[in-house]
């Protein structure tokens, strides 16, 4: 007969679909570092199994405390956030780059309309000079 699912034995197949990431806060740093410091070899892994943490996070934590005490403890892990202002300057940059192509269609519609201008200009004196002739 086969084991049925509810059978403490048998460990579940099913895998989750994305691992956690542990998260310490500042304090639980500083307590864990305070007394990993003043354990033996023997009492410092006895604690990080306890714990479930790392020889490279106690040397990590360790290197922020130094660096900074709670600033650096507190400080999370990862990417920093955007800067808003990054932001608010891409936006503005794109936008300058809109004008000035509005601007630079613009002066060329000026422009042809000036020699627009001055073509009709010239064919309407060449015109009258034309007509003054003939009523000579």
């Amino acid at each position: 007969m086969g084991a049925q699912k509810s059978d403490p034995e048998i460990p579940d197949p099913q895998v989750r679909e994305r691992a956690v990431t542990r998260r310490y806060t500042a304090a639980y740093k500083a307590r864990i570092l305070e007394e990993y410091d003043q354990l033996d070899k023997a009492g410092k892994g006895a604690l990080m199994r306890r714990e479930g943490l790392y020889s490279s996070l106690i040397s990590g934590w360790r290197t922020q405390r130094d660096a900074g005490a709670e600033q650096a403890l507190a400080r999370p892990v990862g990417r920093p956030k955007a800067d808003p202002r990054d932001k608010k300057i891409d936006t503005l940059e794109g936008e300058v780059e809109r004008l000035r192509a509005e601007l630079d269609k613009t002066r060329q519609v000026i422009e042809v309309q000036g020699k627009l201008f001055a073509l009709l200009d010239q064919l309407a004196t060449s015109s009258e000079t034309t007509m003054g002739r003939d009523e000579r």
